[in-house]
């Protein structure tokens, strides 16, 4: 009994003494980790709060691949006649791709298609930049627009579905014809793009899709209901296909925040076939066309799969809706929605 006693204390004994070196060792870990934990986070902080991207990007943007390696890529951009679709077509064009324009405004394409020539000089022909005027909303058109740019350029690299239409309105204005349109043109438009493309892009086993979305289809923004749940469900179609479509074909999709743009010349309101018709005023604080087009270009440079590019206090919203969605939720109830809307307009 006295040994059994014996055996049982020395083991104690060996345990609290194991317990005691780990305590020290933990101890010691805390004391040298503590402040490189410390400045990891200061760090971090610093850069969400002084960026206009989401961290990834920012670090590609630094060391990723560079955009010069889309060089000879064939490039196929809707709504290219205007804004980011435009400046994406101008930073592509300046490293030699081969461009497909797409809008419905063939003069104006005309007009970007002369400047992307300007800007690849070194690179393109006028044969290297094709002018293709489609209306997304032209279902039935897009398979025979599809076959158009294969007899020209032989092969589609990248779609970038760019082509869209926001809206502002308040929710009890807002008609279900405006629904319908908004969603028709932001999501079945790229949709049925897409579904036209790529048939190509999986017999080559190779492709990249492209699709300009919005920080409205992270966030629920005010105002907007219908073109929030519009980018919402491009969310949701497209991160489904990536999963289905495996790794030989690559989706990117860029979420901008304020940006200056024509946008608000053709964004719906409420009523079916009423423009909100005003241009950006100069006082707004929003995020350069042309820096946003560069953003957008070095992550599908770097085939990245989902990108935030805004300037905060926006960005920073994103971050906590996405990684602490109760504070978030909590926090735009306390923001408020003229608040909130005020701050997406950039003032």
């Amino acid at each position: 009994m006295l040994y059994f006693m014996r055996e049982n204390e020395s083991e104690y004994l060996g345990k609290r003494e194991y317990v005691g070196n780990m305590l020290e060792f933990i101890g010691l870990a805390c004391t040298s980790l503590c402040p490189v934990c410390i400045g990891i986070i200061i760090v971090t902080s610093l850069i969400v709060i002084l960026a206009d991207a989401n961290l990834m990007l920012i670090v590609k943007s630094k060391c990723g691949k560079k955009i010069e390696c889309l060089s000879g890529k064939v490039v196929w951009i809707t709504g290219a006649s205007s804004g980011i679709g435009e400046h994406i077509a101008y930073q592509l064009a300046s490293v030699g791709c081969k461009l497909v324009l797409s809008a419905r405004r063939k003069e104006e394409l005309e007009r970007v298609k002369q400047t992307c020539l300007k800007l690849g000089r070194s690179h393109l022909q006028d044969e290297d930049v094709l002018v293709l005027p489609m209306d997304v909303l032209d279902f039935d058109y897009h398979k025979k627009a599809v076959q158009s740019v294969l007899d020209h350029f032989k092969k589609i690299d990248i779609l970038v579905n760019n082509a869209g239409k926001s809206q502002r309105a308040v929710w009890s204005e807002v008609q279900l014809d405006v629904d319908r349109e908004i969603f028709e043109i932001n999501v079945l438009g790229p949709v049925s793009l897409t579904q036209a493309v790529l048939p190509h892009m999986m017999e080559r086993k190779q492709g990249h899709l492209v699709v300009m979305s919005s920080l409205a289809g992270i966030l629920g923004v005010p105002g907007s209901r219908s073109y929030c749940g519009s980018k919402h469900a491009v969310h949701g179609y497209f991160d489904s296909l990536r999963t289905e479509l495996g790794n030989n074909i690559d989706i990117t999709l860029i979420c901008p925040g304020p940006v200056f743009s024509n946008l608000f010349q053709h964004a719906a309101t409420g009523k079916q076939g009423e423009l909100v018709g005003r241009n950006m005023e100069n006082s707004e604080k929003r995020m350069s066309t042309e820096r946003c087009a560069y953003l957008s270009c070095v992550a599908i440079a770097n085939r990245m799969y989902e990108v935030w590019v805004s300037q905060n206090p926006i960005l920073f919203m994103t971050y906590i809706t996405i990684f602490l969605p109760d504070v978030g939720k909590w926090l735009a109830s306390k923001i408020g929605a003229k608040q909130f809307l005020k701050m997406r307009e950039g003032k």
